[in-house]
This record gives structure tokens, C-alpha cells and sequence, in this order.
């Protein structure tokens, strides 16, 4: 056998397998793929056929340890584990691989080190006698299911007699971590109380495979998604010298990596809680996309997203997946950035100076004071200046007349329209006056150069089209160059967070074809006020509607309370259904976490800054605060700085330093991760704001849509922890955290 063809793979649980081995092994285990790959058949490798396995090899990589692969056909190869010579020939009647008949993948499971690791710590084994002692044997955890049943979900046939023997949640969470990855899934989703019919459309339909599974066919179960592997140098390294948080540039979960290269005949939408990786697939999309160019230098590719500080990382993740090669073909920006650009590219003279929301509802509250008028709220009236007047290019009372209204709450009469369209031309004469635009403002102006661009580009297109394919120099001429849309695929992160007029510029900003537009967001984690319909904009993601629900980051027990602030509200899925996070889950498992009740703010304060010092040597950058407002984040810095604990604000662009646990109201968690969140101030009048609850009687409908992002804004918050939360509050608790106290009392002051 030649080594010149030679494909060698690595099964993704060997990888966290040899995460654990010493260093030089993992350097061993990297040069030995390279001297296999070259010659398989070379003596210092002493390749040879395990006793009663037709498939299964040992290799040598140093004198200590032997890589065991399986052999897919003649030159195709998968390295399932990495043991030391001492174990790799005990019990060889205890390996077993095979190929799942659901997913098609290739599993491999050790029984021998099943049996040690996880059964025998906590219980007798089924072929010794139980301990005298005990007056009633446990009842095993999943036996109200049979062995059909269990197999019919997806789990491994070979692991079905260790998974009657159960009996304790620590034997479970044990064989997770050694079982194959759906049956996994499958056991905790049965376990925490899921019906079977829930399981197998939540968690198994979504990677069955539809064909059926030749269960002796290798070669094809290694191509498919379920067979979770990498084969490439960069790849092999990044898995064996990565930590988990670096696996994501290697490893795909299977209904992942499905998203990431389907053929959509139009724009497509990801959904899925926090830490599902939604952002993951968008970047391996955007390789994915990249990949299928034909060469060239220019970048049809954008990936864009709600603000800056999340530009900068996709930049960043990008980079890490593929490089500067990859970098290259593809430009980034947030959206209002790129709103921004489009803008001063056609109105070169437009330089007023931009204000946020903030200071924008600032000069409402003025020219109401200026105007004597005390009947309207300025935050009503900029509301509906920019997601009525402006979200639908409104230009005349008239068309205001018309205006839909959908998601605004209170109705409003045609002689409140009248005031409010006055109200709205004076306002944007004073925004004019003084020289400032808003994003809001922006954006429309960029979504309506881009839709008139976009008309140009379709009339030439007719009109070449009525001659036959022949290219009219003329109109090319007159329209300022040879006009062609300004990229082939958008890919956008966040997506619930986009206004409507941003939709319309991205829209117009590639032609409508196969693969135009991939979005990826979570509705329930809206944290802007923006509410949209895609198929009344021109995006129609009907059938083309996806969602992940396997989370990477948070612990079941973080999930179950973060699930419980989310209440039954009901959140839309930006098309104008519903949506839930219906199979949301983990494989992760940590600590409940612990409720904090304290008599007033400073002594809340003052219990963070203990909790902190008790954690002793966790990376302070790994620890968060978030807290309700601006004013609370400094004081929670000044006390942390009276106990020598450096703290980091967290601004628009993200932590202001390198060093220290960062501290920020919840709106600038998104997209962040911490090992240890706490989440400060979390009391009624605070979260929502005493000026939401008020609302409840004089305007119904909006007080629904502020509580709502209230809820989100704290499910975000929550959502961002990996290994502890820690909730506090002083005086009454948030309404919020009524469930979460019920079946979690807080802690004792």
C-alpha cells in the first residue's frame, strides 16, 4: 500500500480523548499522522490487525502509546482512540464500532472502560452480587423504555444493556461523556423529562438520515455528518492542541454542518437559543460560500451583524477559521456601518454629526418642553417616527393616513395622526437645524439608494434581455459604470436585532438567487424594540426555516432557570409565526444556581465583592456583572476597587482594557462568555423599570412589548454563563424570578 492517497481521520471524541494525555503524546500523536499518512505500512509504525476485528488496527505512535483505527476501506482511515500499550489488548472483545441505522455515522464505544468508569464508582456491576445492606434495590433510570424503543431514538445498540443498569443521575452524566454524541442527547432528554414523541422529533428526526443505512458500509458512513471527523493538517493540530473553545473551527455537530453546506433556493434563517452556535454555522458558511467562488481578488461575500463590537469578533472568528485567504474574499461590517458607507458614497456632502436613540428621544423631550405640548411621550413619538414614518419611507401625511400600525399597541385617530405627522416634520426640521442625523435615518436613506439601484440594475437586465443578451453601452454609460449588485451571498449574525430598513438595503444589495441571503438570531433574545415581518420586505424564508437547539455553553441547570425567567411568553420568528424554544437542551451539567436576597444596593455590592474573593484563582476576565443601568455598573467598579478587585466597564466597543472582571448593563452581554456570570440589582421597579409597570393599564400592547425585552434582556444576561450563575437582589424580587424562587429558595444573608 502506497501512503501517496492516504486519507487519515480523527473521530471527534478521540479528540477530547487525547486532550487529556501529556503534552509530548499529543506531539507524538500529530508526527505520527504525518508518517502514516506518507506510509501506513512503514515497520516503525508496526500496523497490524486487532484479535477478533476485521476492522481495527493498532499503531504504534511512541514506546507508550498505540493509536487504535478503524480501517474504513483500502486507504481511508479513522483513528477512533489513542491508549496506552498496556491497555490496548485487555479486553479486545469490549471494543465495539459500528454504524448507527438512524444517523448513519460511524460510533465507537469502549465497554471495558463504560463498565470501569462509570457503573463500577457507584454501583455493582450486573454480574456481581448486590450489597446485602441495601433493603431495596434503585429502580434503574430508564426503565420505562424498551431496548426497541431506545434504539429506535438513536442510541448505540452496544450501550443498551449499561444504560438498563443506570441508577443514578452521576452514572448518566458519567456515560455521556464516554457514548456516542446522539445517544447522549437522547438518554438526557428522556431523563429530564421529555415524552419519547418530543425526543424523537426534537432531537433525533433533525439528524436521521433519509436514505437507508448499509450497516457494513464504512467508507459511506464516514462521509456523512454524523461521522463527526477532521482530516486536515491545520485541523488535526487545532484538535489536539485546542482547548473545547477551539473545537468549533473543527468540529461540526451534525445538524450544524448540514445548515452550513445545504444548496437553498433562496434566502434561508437559523434559529436556536443561546449558545446553540448559531454564530458558528454563519462563519463556517461563509467558508462554505467562499470555497465555491471562482477566483478573483474582489469581495461578493458580506458578513454583518448589529454593532461594532460584534463586527470585530466575527473579524476575528473569521480570521481563526480560514485565515487571511479566507479574509480576503470577504467584507465586514455592522450594519449601520455599512448603512453609513452606502450613504456618504452617493451624498459625499453629508457630513452630520450622528446621535444615538437616546439623544435622540433627548430632543423629543425638548421640543415637546419647547412646544408647550404634555399630551404625548416622547418615547411613543420616536417609536413611531422611526418604525412607522420611517420603517415604511412614509414622505407624506397622506401615506401616514394609510400607514399599517402592526405591533404599535395603542390605535391612534386620524386627528392624533395629524398631530403626530406635525409633530414628526418639526422634529426632523430641528434634527436638520442642528446638523445631526440619526441611525434610524441613516439606514432609510441607505435602503432607498440601494432599491433604486437595485431598479436600475433590473431594467438593464430587462432590456438586455429584450435584445437578445447584448449589453447596451449606452445605459451602462449613463448610469455611472457597468452597475452589478454589490455582493452574491450576505450572511447576517443576530438577525432579530436588524431593523426593517436594514433589511431592505440588504435585500437590494444582492440579486435574488440560490444561496442570496443565510440569517441566523434568536427572537427571544431581542434586545432593540424592532419588530419585523421578512416577507413583507422582500425576504421569503418560508420552508427555508431552520433551528438548532443543542447548547454548547450553558450547564442544564443554568438552562432550566434561564428558561423559567423566559416564562410562556410567546416571541415571533421575524415571518410573522411563532416561535419557541421547543427541544432546547445541554450535555453539560454544573451547579443550580444560587439566588442571593439582601436588605439594600450596597449590601448587594458588598456580597458580590466576597462572592468574587472566594473564587480565588478564576481568571478575572472570566467573570461578569451585568446590572440594570449605567450609573449601578460604576458603583458596583468602585466597590469592587475598595477590595482590590480590577474591575472593566464594558462600552459599545466592548471592555475598556485587557484585565479585570468586567462589569456592563445587559444590553452589552450579547454575544459574550463568561465562566462565572453574575447577574446584580435584579429587583421589581429595576428589571423591568418601574415606568414599564405603568404602562400596564394606559397602554396594554406596549407594556406587553416592554416586558417582553425586559425578560429578554435577562435571559440574555443569564444565558452567558458556562459553569455558575449567581442572582441578586435586594427589597422585592423581579417578577421575573417568581418561578426561579419557587423551586429555588435564595441563599441565606
Amino acid at each position: 500500500m502506497t501512503g501517496k492517497n492516504v486519507t487519515l481521520r480523527l473521530l471527534d471524541k478521540a479528540d477530547r480523548e487525547i486532550l487529556k494525555l501529556p503534552r509530548p503524546v499529543k506531539g507524538a500523536i500529530y508526527d505520527f499522522q504525518h508518517k502514516f499518512k506518507t506510509n501506513p505500512d512503514s515497520a516503525g509504525l508496526r500496523l497490524k490487525q486487532l484479535q477478533g476485528h476485521d476492522k481495527l488496527y493498532s499503531a504504534r505512535v511512541n514506546d507508550e502509546y498505540r493509536a487504535l483505527l478503524l480501517r474504513l476501506a483500502d486507504d481511508d482511515w479513522l483513528i477512533v482512540s489513542v491508549k496506552h500499550r498496556k491497555d490496548v489488548y485487555a479486553h479486545l472483545d469490549r471494543l465495539t464500532y459500528s454504524v448507527n441505522r438512524v444517523t448513519g455515522g460511524i460510533e465507537y464505544v469502549d465497554l471495558q472502560v463504560v463498565q470501569e468508569e462509570v457503573l463500577s464508582p457507584a454501583a455493582p456491576r450486573p454480574t456481581e452480587p448486590a450489597a446485602p445492606a441495601a433493603p431495596v434495590a434503585p429502580r434503574p433510570l430508564f426503565a420505562k423504555w424498551s431496548e426497541q424503543q431506545l434504539t429506535d431514538l438513536g442510541v448505540a445498540p452496544s450501550l443498551v444493556p449499561v444504560v438498563a443498569a443506570l441508577t443514578t443521575e452521576d452514572q448518566l452524566l458519567g456515560l455521556v461523556e464516554y457514548a456516542p454524541q446522539l445517544s447522549g442527547e437522547v438518554l438526557l432528554a428522556l431523563y429530564d423529562g421529555k415524552e419519547y414523541d418530543d425526543v424523537l422529533e426534537q432531537v433525533t428526526a433533525p439528524v436521521a438520515v433519509p436514505e437507508p443505512v448499509d450497516p457494513e458500509d464504512f467508507r459511506a458512513a464516514a462521509e456523512r455528518p454524523a461521522t463527526i471527523v477532521t482530516t486536515t493538517d491545520d485541523a488535526l493540530r487545532e484538535a489536539l492542541e485546542g482547548e473545547d473553545f477551539g473545537r468549533w473551527k473543527v468540529f461540526l455537530h451534525p445538524t450544524q454542518a448540514k445548515l452550513v453546506s445545504r444548496d437553498y433556493s433562496g434566502p434561508a434563517r437559523v434559529g436556536g437559543g443561546p449558545g446553540t452556535g448559531k454564530t458558528i454555522v454563519a462563519l463556517h458558511r461563509v467558508r462554505h460560500l467562499v470555497e465555491r467562488l471562482p477566483a478573483g481578488r474582489s469581495k461578493p461575500v458580506l458578513l454583518t451583524t448589529y454593532n461594532k463590537n460584534l463586527a470585530a469578533d466575527l473579524r476575528s472568528r473569521l480570521l481563526a477559521l480560514g485565515g487571511e485567504a479566507l479574509l480576503s474574499r470577504v467584507e465586514i461590517s455592522h450594519v449601520d456601518q455599512l448603512a453609513l458607507r452606502t450613504v456618504r458614497e452617493a451624498e459625499p456632502g453629508n457630513r452630520k454629526r450622528i446621535i444615538d436613540e437616546a439623544q435622540a428621544v433627548r430632543e423629543w423631550r425638548s421640543l415637546l418642553d419647547e412646544l408647550g405640548e404634555d399630551g404625548w411621550d416622547a418615547e411613543f413619538l420616536h417609536d413611531e417616527w422611526t418604525q412607522v414614518i420611517l420603517g415604511q419611507a412614509i414622505t407624506s401625511r397622506t401615506e401616514y393616513f394609510r400607514a399599517r400600525r402592526a405591533g404599535r399597541g395603542r390605535t391612534v385617530s386620524r386627528p392624533e395622526r395629524a398631530e403626530i405627522w406635525q409633530l414628526a416634520e418639526r422634529f426632523a426640521q430641528r434634527l436638520d437645524r442642528l446638523e445631526v442625523q440619526t441611525w434610524d435615518q441613516i439606514a432609510e436613506r441607505a435602503a432607498q439608494l440601494e432599491t433604486e439601484r437595485a431598479r436600475r440594475i433590473q431594467a438593464i437586465d430587462r432590456q438586455r434581455e429584450q435584445v437578445g443578451g447584448l449589453d447596451n453601452i449606452h445605459v451602462a454609460d449613463g448610469s455611472g459604470g457597468w452597475l452589478r449588485y454589490r455582493y452574491r451571498h450576505i450572511v447576517v449574525d443576530e438577525a432579530q436585532d436588524l431593523r426593517p430598513a436594514h433589511w431592505k438595503m440588504l435585500r437590494a444589495m444582492t440579486a435574488p438567487d440560490r444561496n442570496d441571503l443565510f440569517l441566523v438570531g434568536d427572537t427571544h433574545q431581542r434586545i432593540y424594540k424592532n419588530q419585523v415581518t421578512l416577507g413583507s420586505l422582500g425576504i421569503n424564508i418560508r420552508g427555508r426555516s431552520s433551528k438548532l437547539s443543542l447548547s454548547y455553553r450553558t450547564t442544564r441547570q443554568i438552562l432550566r432557570s434561564a428558561l423559567n425567567v423566559l416564562g410562556d411568553e410567546r416571541y415571533d420568528d421575524l415571518d410573522g409565526g411563532g416561535e419557541t424554544l421547543a427541544g432546547y437542551r445541554s450535555v453539560l451539567s454544573g451547579a443550580v444556581p444560587d439566588l442571593h436576597r439582601l436588605g439594600d444596593w450596597a449590601d448587594e455590592r458588598e456580597a458580590i465583592a466576597a462572592l468574587i474573593e472566594s473564587w480565588g484563582q478564576v481568571p478575572r476576565e472570566q467573570i461578569a456583572i451585568a446590572v440594570p443601568t449605567n450609573d449601578m455598573a460604576s458603583e458596583v467598579a468602585y466597590t469592587l476597587a475598595q477590595h482590590g478587585i480590577r474591575a472593566l466597564e464594558i462600552g459599545p466597543d466592548g471592555p475598556r482594557g485587557d484585565s479585570g472582571v468586567h462589569i456592563g448593563t445587559m444590553f452589552r452581554f450579547k454575544g459574550l462568555e463568561y465562566q462565572r456570570m453574575i447577574i446584580a440589582g435584579v429587583t421589581d421597579g429595576l428589571v423591568p423599570r418601574a415606568s414599564v409597570r405603568q404602562r400596564r393599564t394606559t397602554d396594554p400592547a406596549r407594556y406587553r412589548a416592554e416586558m417582553q425585552r425586559a425578560r429578554s434582556l435577562l435571559f440574555v444576561a443569564a444565558t452567558r454563563a458556562r459553569d455558575s450563575l449567581d442572582v441578586f437582589w435586594h427589597g422585592e424580587p423581579s417578577p421575573f424570578l417568581e418561578e426561579l424562587i419557587r423551586v429555588r429558595p435564595p441563599a441565606a444573608a
